[in-house]
């Protein structure tokens, strides 16, 4: 349940719970998301006892991506969110990473201050946190969104990782 100032009067509105449809529920953590951009309410259902998380974000602007092909399509944060769980399956990587990585590109995408941004922009972002967090997670992605189409585009892109790996551990081992 939470309050929404309507122009008279406070109105309560209750959260329904997505497994049994319960509107009986209570929060039992509430906490900011990293951007604050967002409340993250996890709550409990009084009747089944399942725990369900809910977001109060901010009603903004509507953004627009633009794809390859030129036709605008409305911004929908559950595609990335999706995209981003198919890359990290079966990957040490827990959905509250995948939430603020999300969180993270939306707000990103918010800060440019326009209306229509293009869909590479969009990937690029995503590739770009995936290749920091996850080798695995980013090829996976990647070899999607970049349409690896044979075993030598694939291995390109493993060479330049395999590099980077190396770059990075040649520098902490000068810094030792």
């Amino acid at each position: 349940m939470f309050y929404v100032a309507s122009k008279h009067k406070m109105l309560c509105i209750k959260m329904k719970c997505p497994y049994c449809f319960s509107l009986d529920n209570k929060v039992v953590d509430k906490r900011e998301t990293e951007d604050t951009e967002a409340t993250r309410r996890r709550r409990e259902c009084l009747k089944c006892g399942k725990r369900f998380t809910t977001y109060e974000r901010i009603e903004t602007v509507d953004l627009f991506i633009i794809k390859k092909d030129g036709r605008r399509e409305k911004f929908d944060r559950t595609k990335i969110r999706s995209g981003i769980i198919k890359a990290c399956e079966k990957r040490p990587i827990s959905m509250d990473i995948v939430s603020s990585m999300v969180d993270r590109i939306e707000a990103k995408l918010r800060k440019l201050k326009k209306t229509e941004i293009k869909s590479s922009f969009v990937g690029e972002e995503i590739i770009r946190r995936l290749k920091q967090l996850d080798n695995v997670a980013y090829i996976r992605f990647a070899s999607v969104y970049r349409e690896f189409d044979d075993i030598k585009s694939f291995e390109n892109e493993l060479v330049g990782l395999k590099k980077r790996e190396d770059d990075e551990k040649a520098k902490r081992n000068r810094k030792n």
